[in-house]
């Protein structure tokens, strides 16, 4: 048995003991140590595709990017979750439109938009803006009803100033390049996604909804990536590319994804989303250390702000 089957097998049982998490409670104990170490792996792990998005820029168009990506991550998704998608086809049905919504904003908007960007900014830029992403989870759980906590809402703000200070180079004055406006429209699709998380029906198990949503959102990119084929051209397999979309197709998206699936059933979207907020310090320390973009002391002084932030702001209670 794999370690995506043993996953889900226990996906309803925690579910049924997080649905409290719905109204706020965000797990505790074990269930609480679990889920943000999910959505530590996710934030991880897609800090790496940041880095991808801008190494691959200049050799393979943005849109062809994104649909190999998800190409490859249903062909690694396929061999675990093709028999539970089948056995659950009457009950997908039965929720095409919440599939159809979630796979618009996680797969065919977000990474599109993020990959888009790679062309005009650099990597610890797209890290430090898709760190705007957890301030809508949070906006969205507490309109939903959801209590936040003190702690966590300080968390988030101090994560947020430490945000704030890197993307304006200690001023606070904003200067966007066209990249970031692309990347301000993932953080949105990204935000929006983990929160309608909260919605998916507790029925359709783990395997089946991120299959199925790989392939709906693959399939909704298919007209734009056949316009950029015809327009653009394709670009040359070797080494340097199909390596990338490797990690972006299998680590990137079939694990990450379905690592933060989970941790979203467990904690909550605005819980997870503080430990989101480590991601602009990934990014940056990747890359500086894979494409040789700067970091000083303010970018050593804003991650600690950012760690801070996160361990308040993640930490059990509500005070």
């Amino acid at each position: 048995m794999s370690v995506l089957d043993r996953s889900d097998s226990d996906s309803v049982g925690a579910r049924s003991g997080t649905e409290g998490g719905r109204t706020g409670s965000g797990g505790t104990g074990a269930g609480l140590g679990v889920g943000l170490a999910l959505a530590a792996l996710a934030t991880v792990v897609w800090s790496g595709s940041f880095v991808t998005s801008r190494a691959l820029a200049d050799s393979v168009p943005p849109i062809q990017h994104a649909f190999w990506r998800w190409i490859i991550a249903i062909a690694a998704v396929a061999p675990f979750a093709v028999r539970q998608t089948w056995r659950q086809r009457a009950l997908l049905r039965q929720h095409l439109g919440f599939l159809l919504a979630a796979s618009l904003l996680g797969v065919t908007v977000y990474n599109t938009l993020v990959n888009q960007a790679g062309v005009t900014t650099t990597a610890g830029n797209m890290g430090m803006i898709m760190a705007a992403s957890p301030v809508l989870m949070a906006v969205y759980e507490r309109l939903g009803g959801a209590r936040l906590g003190a702690r966590r809402v300080t968390g988030m703000l101090v994560a947020c100033v430490g945000v704030l200070l890197l993307v304006s180079g200690g001023s606070l004055a904003m200067d966007l390049a066209v990249g970031d406006l692309w990347v301000i429209g993932g953080a949105v699709a990204f935000g929006s996604y983990s929160a309608l998380l909260r919605r998916r029906p507790a029925e359709i198990s783990g395997l089946p909804f991120l299959f199925t949503t790989f392939v709906l959102g693959a399939l909704m990119l298919l007209p734009v990536f056949l316009v950029s084929l015809a327009v653009q051209g394709g670009f040359e397999p070797t080494a340097a590319t199909v390596s990338p979309l490797l990690y972006v197709g299998v680590i990137s998206s079939a694990v990450a994804f379905f690592a933060w699936n989970k941790a979203i059933a467990a904690i909550g979207a605005a819980r997870a989303g503080v430990v989101y907020y480590l991601q602009p310090v990934c990014v940056a320390l990747l890359s500086f250390a894979v494409l040789g973009e700067g970091m000083g002391w303010l970018q050593v002084m804003c991650m600690g702000l950012i760690l801070g932030g996160v361990v308040l702001g993640s930490s059990a209670g509500r005070k």
